[in-house]
């Protein structure tokens, strides 16, 4: 028997329980139209205290239910830009995913990481405000990608950015247990239409490589390094007087990480000949240096400067090879190699490209006679 004047409570068998009828407009979110609950305990005093807290918090979560189903009071009224939904999420803000992303991800990154990871994200914060990461949606990615194309970026840049934003969205779903979508996992992208980038022809090559030695100043003889070495220009300006070897039989560079520059995927690290024009800059560099940097107004302790040097480099390329890059010559490098009947996985090597099969990961690789003899037949065949 109920005994209402007793708070909810029915007794049987001796035994307290506490049992309350669910509310008509909310017995569609419960399995039965009543709640019985055993309050184990035979003393009518304990089970009137722990019917009246039992009934309370009851009261309270069908209150909590009944507000979340209600409309907004005078949401029409609202002027803000930000959805509705971003004041009612407990989620982090993207603008908090950034800082628990570069403290994750950046632990042994350099400045580059952080300086992108920031323009990035600040991309996403100008074009659609800082809101907790589950009120993003995927229209609002799709909205995201037509802002960065009004702004004439291309591409493949969009697609970095947006790289990097999925990332920080992942990273935070993952470790907060956000339950929601990556809002900017599937958003379509555009095929890059660009062209090719161009090659410097063997030509051009050698009239470029006459001229840095008798110009003999930082940037020609970076220019002349990078020439018959292929190295990415990070790798180049990031190198000390540590990692050349000069007096070894076969010159060579060992190419390793820095704290100042980092390289760009494992298989970067290597050991690169040096032959030709390359080995002709590396000894005037060596007679003329006074610091441990190769490139010292490039690089020091703390950072690597690749993208103030690319310009002017790229400037002064342009009166010798008018449609290159700087980088024109890491390609250029692979197409004089094939020219010479170098065989795939060799030029995989010495260039740091990605092996072609899990086979060619095993082992030491070829030994640094061997690519220097492969590095020598350039000049043969072009």
């Amino acid at each position: 028997m109920v005994d209402k004047s007793a708070h909810y409570l029915m007794c049987k068998g001796g035994v307290f329980y506490f049992t309350r009828h669910v509310p008509n407009d909310l017995q569609r979110h419960y399995e039965t139209p009543r709640i019985v609950i055993c309050l184990k305990t035979r003393n009518r005093e304990s089970a009137i205290k722990a019917s009246r807290s039992m009934a309370a918090k009851l009261d309270d979560f069908w209150l909590q239910m009944r507000v979340a189903t209600m409309d907004v009071p005078a949401s029409d009224k609202l002027t803000m830009q930000q959805p509705i939904e971003a004041f009612m999420s407990s989620a982090q803000k993207l603008s908090d995913a950034l800082t628990k992303y570069c403290a994750l991800k950046g632990a042994d990154k350099g400045k580059l990481f952080f300086t992108v990871a920031e323009r990035n994200v600040g991309y996403v914060i100008e074009c659609l405000s800082d809101r907790p990461i589950d009120t993003y949606a995927s229209s609002d990615a799709a909205k995201f990608r037509d802002w960065l194309i009004g702004r004439d970026l291309s591409t493949s840049s969009i697609k970095r950015i947006f790289s990097t934003i999925r990332a920080v969205f992942n990273l935070t779903i993952q470790e907060k247990g956000v339950g929601c979508s990556n809002a900017f996992a599937n958003t379509y992208l555009p095929s890059d239409e660009r062209p090719k980038r161009a090659v410097i022809s063997p030509e051009d090559i050698k009239r470029i490589q006459k001229v840095c030695p008798e110009i003999a100043d930082e940037r020609r003889l970076l220019i002349a390094l990078i020439s018959d070495t292929g190295m990415r220009l990070s790798e180049a300006l990031g190198l000390v007087w540590d990692d050349v070897k000069l007096k070894h039989e076969c010159p060579h560079i060992s190419l390793k990480p820095h704290p100042w520059r980092r390289l760009k995927t494992a298989g970067s690290k290597r050991l690169i000949p040096l032959v030709g024009a390359s080995l002709e800059a590396i000894k005037v560099m060596h007679r003329q240096s006074t610091t441990q940097f190769l490139f010292p107004s490039y690089a020091n302790e703390h950072e690597c400067k690749g993208n103030s040097s690319s310009a002017a480099l790229n400037k002064w390329l342009k009166q010798y090879a008018p449609d290159a890059v700087i980088h024109s010559f890491r390609h250029s490098f692979r197409d004089r190699l094939r020219n010479a009947g170098v065989q795939s996985e060799v030029i995989d090597q010495l260039g740091g490209w990605s092996n072609q099969s899990v086979g060619e990961g095993y082992g030491d690789g070829f030994n640094l006679l061997l690519l220097t003899q492969q590095m020598r037949s350039i000049d043969a065949s072009n």
